[in-house]
């Protein structure tokens, strides 16, 4: 009975921002629907204006921690990429190489006819994390296509 070594990668500093964005917006959102009322503005605010406005607090920080669910899950037989709202599995027979351009934000997922698929789970500013990530890749696809 064989192991199968699967590989499970993660942006870590891309989590940590946008963790901290979310509660930002949020603490924001509640300060200003609590302040909604006591201003001088002539307006009348209800408390349905300040629930509205924590929910929309909380609408946007969930929209921001949709950024830190990229993953990517590799094993011997191909390689599943979850970005912001799409996951993707790949065969490794299907993908040509792992590349990280000069510049780029995130690694790639060259694929044939001159097509790319993003890997947002390894980022740029991951830095040596990055690299090790970049370097596991390519040694699952070269011991997967021989290559």
């Amino acid at each position: 009975m064989s192991v199968k070594t699967l590989l499970v990668i993660r942006p870590r500093r891309a989590m940590i921002m946008c963790g901290v964005l979310a509660v930002a917006l949020l603490a924001v959102f509640v300060v200003v629907a609590v302040l909604l009322r006591n201003g001088d503005t002539g307006v009348r605010f209800q408390r349905s204006d300040q629930a509205a406005m924590v929910g929309i607090g909380i609408l946007l920080a969930c929209g921001v921690m949709l950024f830190s669910i990229a993953r990517v899950r590799a094993d011997a037989e191909g390689i599943e990429v979850r970005n912001v709202l799409i996951t993707r599995r790949f065969a490794w027979n299907e993908v040509l190489s792992v590349s990280f351009p000069d510049g780029a934000s995130w690694a790639r997922l060259e694929l044939p006819d001159d097509e790319y698929h993003a890997v947002m789970a390894i980022q740029a500013v991951d830095r040596d994390r990055a690299v090790e990530a970049v370097r596991a890749l390519r040694k699952l696809h070269r011991a997967a296509t021989g290559g």
